[in-house]
């Protein structure tokens, strides 16, 4: 390629409402390369956290236990750990109130859960309409700087007395870059975007699929309660009933 069909050659030799595109859509570029790679951190720390929490609740643990692990750091949990705080507290709140009945107390429990899910989406799905929107807009923002730098290089035609190829490449070139340089926004935009999605989705189902063998759980804890209210509280849930 010729010094004078360089990229920057081009660049700078374009006009300066094309200049302007070019920045804002590496300005795009940038930031959605961070966001990239915040929510890339942020979804595969979410995901061991589950894995994690979930292979500790399965394991046989007594979850009295667990509760009050989680207690202790309780600024610093996330995700499945907080669903399954949340849950664990008002049910047993409920539970100890006299004349309480079990539906009403797994019913709580759901709520308080279905809240903190609630939440945590919210959480999770920050900025990813971002990346959405520079997917989306980008094309068309480079598109435009393109038709506007080849109505500048046809203008420029006007006053010549013989059009070739070398008076029209530069300029279609200088329009071609605002073209190029929005696919190179919108392309990893895109595809981080719809993978986060399908990530997020996934990590959602497995937050919902929890809370219903949790709520199972908890109601057929209630249950056996309600069929023989002298039993011994088991070691699952009532041993820290007074700490919830």
């Amino acid at each position: 390629m010729s010094s004078d069909l360089s990229i920057l050659h081009l660049v700078m030799g374009a006009s300066p409402l094309v200049q302007a595109v070019l920045v804002a859509l590496l300005l795009a570029s940038i930031l959605s390369w961070t966001v990239i790679l915040q929510k890339r951190k942020i979804l595969r720390r979410a995901q061991s956290a589950a894995d994690a929490f979930e292979d500790r609740f399965w394991s046989g643990t007594d979850l009295g236990a667990i509760y009050q692990q989680l207690g202790r750091r309780n600024h610093d949990l996330a995700g499945m750990e907080r669903i399954f705080e949340a849950g664990f507290k008002e049910f047993m709140r409920l539970h100890k109130q006299s004349g309480a009945e079990a539906r009403a107390a797994v019913e709580g429990a759901q709520r308080a859960m279905r809240v903190v899910l609630s939440r945590e989406v919210d959480e999770l799905e920050t900025q990813l309409p971002f990346l959405a929107t520079v997917g989306s807009t980008s094309p068309y923002v480079g598109l435009f700087g393109t038709v506007w730098g080849i109505m500048n290089a046809f203008q420029n035609l006007g006053g010549a007395t013989q059009a070739t190829i070398a008076h029209v490449a530069p300029g279609i070139s200088e329009a071609l870059v605002a073209t190029a340089m929005g696919l190179f926004a919108a392309i990893p935009a895109v595809i981080a975007y719809n993978r986060y999605t399908t990530v997020l989705d996934r990590l959602v189902n497995r937050y919902e699929n929890f809370m219903e063998e949790f709520s199972t759980i908890l109601q057929r804890h209630a249950l056996s309660r309600r069929r023989d209210p002298a039993a011994t509280p088991g070691p699952a849930l009532d041993q820290t009933a007074e700490q919830a």
